[in-house]
């Protein structure tokens, strides 16, 4: 990027981060959720089957990117749903996010993903095959 074009779109800079900022959540936050405010928030884990059960965030339902449309009837439109994938460098969270929010569901991405979550310690769930 050039300094010119940064030097001229500083409001479109903060328009930019403060929308970012509305729609993604922090694991601190999610995990605070998670103790305090469970009963309304769904979270989901766009990622393959078999890193879903190799270890996933505690009460995520495994919703693929891929049957999104088939999966649909799990997401709630009165609860925040809560999306995640891999990690900061993963589309699906914001490609699911964004389908689901088109559909008017209240939606935000877990920002750095499940191996964000993993990294700071957090409790994981493996499930049995």
């Amino acid at each position: 990027m050039e300094i010119k074009y940064l030097t001229e779109n500083t409001k479109k800079a903060e328009e930019f981060f403060l929308n970012e900022l509305s729609f993604i959540m922090s694991p601190f936050e999610l995990k605070r959720k998670i103790e305090h405010d469970i009963e309304n928030i769904n979270i989901i884990d766009v990622r393959k089957y078999d890193d879903y059960i190799d270890g996933h965030i505690p009460y995520a339902i495994h919703v693929p990117y891929e049957s999104l449309e088939e999966h649909l009837i799990m997401f709630e439109k009165h609860k925040l749903n809560i999306i995640y994938c891999y990690s900061q460098l993963c589309q699906l969270a914001h490609k699911t996010a964004y389908e689901v929010a088109k559909r008017g569901y209240m939606t935000v991405v877990l920002s750095g993903g499940y191996r964000t979550w993993e990294k700071m310690g957090y409790d994981t769930v493996k499930t049995a095959q």
